[in-house]
């Protein structure tokens, strides 16, 4: 039987889920409390011509993007341009500069140079990060995970030891590398998973196969090409969706919801699918006797960082920089030390830069060039002005040593800072964090809050505080997940 959904949130799950569930027959409605599509992924304009992508700037793992399109039988190129960008990434380290290149035959001959056998090693730890790539980005994370039964299989049973669940990511890098650099390298894609390395499990190596050998990519426009193009899909499907539109309750009678409050008006649907904040849905929208968790079950939870973000617009070309760059002149340990144990503002921090400009001359006018300065810090912690200055000046100027650039702060023609008060402000985000729950193997798969409502037959979660977990490609999964898990719902 068809049915009339509400989705409640626009980013990457909310915008999969739509499409699924309007590609099913179902009348779909997306209600999204801002003003455009993309939850984190939105962009902004300034009037000189500057184009930010608020969020997410790290194309990994296309294999997944593309096969959302490929359901709906269309391609990502049918939407927007992607370009390789090699190298992929640099890094800066406090005694040189370690250029990621694109090829990987030129990715081995660079491990190869710093560490004597590194270069077979990484033809190693590939294979094996592509057979975990294989299980876990096409099976593992696709099921709904009601129950450790569903991993019960022929494939999982042969594999299961081979996955590295009980063996951390530190220690299983270093198996392979001895290199502090090489080292570094490998363990900076699992920042993206919210946890010290010591504290995910060696699955995740999956991640430097879906960066490093799949490539880093960057669509042209910006992200938000793709989250536009999500809604084109959903759209074609038939799914409707209403801007500036915060849902403020979901009401229910008895074990089932029956609709949700927009602007002070009530609105009938037969399922909801909630791509907010998990922790909002349930603390805001919903009776206490309806909510899953309590609140001290969230106060337990391990989060994803939250970020320190400036959006900058600059006067001049920046010579010797490249998209992407990551500074590790200071130690990772510690910096994530301070994020997950002490939760305090990093005394040494670590960041990165974008600078979309260089590959795309769209995003800033003539001769000027846009960057994007990320910190992670602690989710959680006080968030004031005084500190964001603080940073963003240490960042600057840590910016122009590795360039050779001086005056970078008297040429800034735009200048806009985000954090933990922001995400809290713009998406309802727990403690103010940028990236979900950490995946780490006490919130892996039926560990992690789940995606249906227990008390609410007809209600059910997505995104990154859900299975299968935080990211681009996780997120789209989890939106697939929770519409198919609609259709079994009468």
């Amino acid at each position: 039987m068809k049915k009339k959904i509400a989705v409640i949130g626009s980013g990457f799950s909310g915008l999969s889920a739509a499409s699924y569930l309007a590609k099913e027959g179902n009348e779909v409605h997306v209600f999204e409390k801002n003003s455009e599509v993309g939850g984190r992924a939105r962009q902004f304009r300034t009037e000189d011509g500057y184009v930010f992508d608020m969020g997410p700037s790290w194309y990994w793992m296309p294999d997944i993007i593309e096969a959302f399109f490929e359901d709906f039988g269309k391609k990502a190129s049918d939407f927007y341009e992607l370009i390789p960008l090699d190298p992929q990434f640099e890094m800066v380290f406090s005694d040189g500069v370690m250029n990621i290149p694109d090829r990987y035959e030129e990715m081995t001959a660079l491990f190869e140079s710093m560490e004597t056998g590194a270069g077979k090693k990484l033809d190693e730890f590939m294979q094996d990060a592509r057979m975990k790539y294989e299980i876990g980005m096409k099976d593992f994370v696709n099921k709904p995970c009601h129950s450790w039964f569903e991993f019960i299989s022929p494939k999982m049973a042969k594999n299961a030891l081979k996955l590295d669940l009980l063996t951390n990511f530190s220690q299983f890098v270093r198996k392979y590398f001895s290199h502090p650099k090489l080292i570094t390298l490998m363990e900076f894609p699992v920042i993206f998973l919210g946890a010290a390395p010591r504290n995910i499990p060696a699955l995740y190596s999956l991640m430097n196969y879906g960066g490093y050998k799949l490539g880093t990519w960057y669509p042209m426009g910006g992200f938000s090409k793709v989250t536009d193009a999500m809604m084109k899909i959903a759209t074609e499907q038939g799914a409707h969706f209403h801007f500036n539109s915060n849902v403020e309750k979901i009401k229910v009678e008895r074990d089932r919801a029956i609709g949700i409050q927009v602007h002070g008006e009530d609105r009938q649907f037969d399922m909801i699918i909630a791509s907010s904040d998990y922790h909002h849905t349930e603390n805001q929208l919903l009776p206490e006797s309806y909510r899953n968790y309590k609140p001290s079950y969230w106060e337990k939870k391990t989060f994803a960082p939250s970020c320190l973000i400036y959006y900058l617009g600059i006067k001049g070309k920046i010579p010797n920089l490249k998209h992407h760059t990551l500074f590790f002149e200071n130690d990772l340990e510690l910096h994530t030390h301070e994020i997950y144990e002490d939760k305090k503002w990093p005394t040494k921090p670590l960041f990165y830069v974008c600078c979309p400009s260089q590959t795309d001359k769209g995003t800033a006018p003539g001769n000027c060039e846009n960057i994007f300065l990320l910190m992670p810090v602690a989710p959680g912690i006080e968030d004031s002005e005084e500190m964001r200055e603080k940073y963003f000046i240490e960042m600057i100027g840590r910016l122009e040593k590795h360039t050779g650039t001086s005056g970078l702060i008297s040429k800034t023609d735009y200048k806009r800072s985000y954090c933990i008060n922001d995400f809290k402000e713009d998406y309802n985000a727990y403690k103010g964090n940028a990236y979900g729950l950490a995946n780490t193997l006490s919130q892996t798969a039926v560990l992690k809050p789940s995606i249906r409502n227990k008390k609410i037959k007809n209600l059910l979660y997505t995104g990154q505080l859900t299975v299968p977990g935080p990211g681009v490609p996780p997120s789209i999964i989890s939106g697939k997940i929770a519409a198919h898990e609609a259709s079994k719902i009468n």
